[in-house]
Formats: C-alpha cells, sequence, structure tokens
C-alpha cells in the first residue's frame, strides 16, 4: 500500500516515477516490494503474483494469532479488509 501511495504521489506532483522507485529504493526507505515491484506498479502491471484467496487464508491466520495475543494492528485489519473485499467481487482466484 505505501508503495503505491508514494508512486500516486510522485505522479500527482509531477516527478518521474521510474526516478522515484530508484531514488527510495537506494535509501532508508527502501524495501522489498519498493525494489522488486515499484516499476511493476509505475507500468501498470498489477497482475498477481499469488493468489488472492491464499493471501485472505493468510491474513485471517494472522488476525486470529494477533487477537489470541491480544494485539491491536491496524494494517493487518486493514489489509484483511481489503482483501475481504476483493474476495466479495469474486476475485478470489485472481
Amino acid at each position: 500500500l505505501g508503495v503505491c501511495e508514494s508512486l500516486r504521489y510522485a505522479s500527482a506532483a509531477g516527478l518521474d516515477a521510474d526516478a522515484v522507485v530508484r531514488a527510495v529504493g537506494a535509501g532508508a526507505a527502501g524495501s522489498w516490494a519498493m525494489n522488486n515491484l515499484g516499476h511493476k506498479v509505475v507500468a501498470n502491471d498489477f497482475a498477481p503474483g499469488f493468489m488472492i484467496e491464499h493471501m485472505a487464508k493468510d491474513l485471517g491466520i494472522a488476525v486470529s494469532e494477533a487477537e489470541r495475543l491480544g494485539l491491536e494492528l491496524p494494517g493487518l485489519a486493514n489489509a484483511r479488509r481489503l482483501y475481504d473485499a476483493l474476495l466479495a467481487a469474486g476475485h478470489g482466484r485472481d
């Protein structure tokens, strides 16, 4: 989500999104997602690499464990809501 939002910001600000991927990816804010998926996002390539139904299952396990431990993890909860919406829209096998 952070990669997509940062690249959306870069685009709205008139920045070269590929240059932003390279600059951010090489700095302290770099991440696996930015370095490996950033250029795909810039190219509007949103083809999934892992079926949504499997990711939703894994997120469900993580949510259950967080609840068991008494943890409130809002990023995890948001990811779960987004994947649940994709499942409800019929994208589970994407």
